[in-house]
């Protein structure tokens, strides 16, 4: 079971523990984006910190639907206590946690400012 808090702004914020494949992790504040059906969107910045290798490049749709194109890095993150390997877009906003890696979980929001954010496997 992973745990998060619900921030001023009324964003569900959660800790990911992420890094390259078979590398120190780093751990991260990331917003829950179920508008999002992606994994992980991490700005470009922490990518190159990171050393994430570069995959491929997709096509995504924004919320007023305007479609733009993403570059798309590999990365292992830490997720309910096991390693999985994703994907993992380039973006110029806030880490992004998408519905790819709550996929299989019960996402339960107290949305209240402070309000208690939890994760759990079905």
């Amino acid at each position: 079971m992973m745990f998060g808090v619900v921030n001023s702004n009324c964003e569900a914020i959660i800790k990911v523990a992420v890094g390259r494949i078979g590398s120190p992790k780093i751990a991260l504040d990331a917003v829950i984006d179920t508008g999002f059906t992606s994994f992980l969107s991490l700005p470009l910045s922490i990518i190159t910190d990171l050393g994430l290798p570069w995959h491929y490049r997709d096509i995504g749709t924004l919320g007023d639907g305007s479609e733009v194109v993403f570059e798309i890095y590999k990365a292992s993150v830490i997720w309910d206590g096991q390693e999985q390997i994703i994907d993992v877009a380039a973006s110029d906003a806030d880490p992004l946690v998408g519905m790819g890696l709550l996929y299989g979980f019960k996402l339960q929001i107290e949305a209240v400012e402070g309000g208690r954010v939890t994760i759990e496997a079905l």
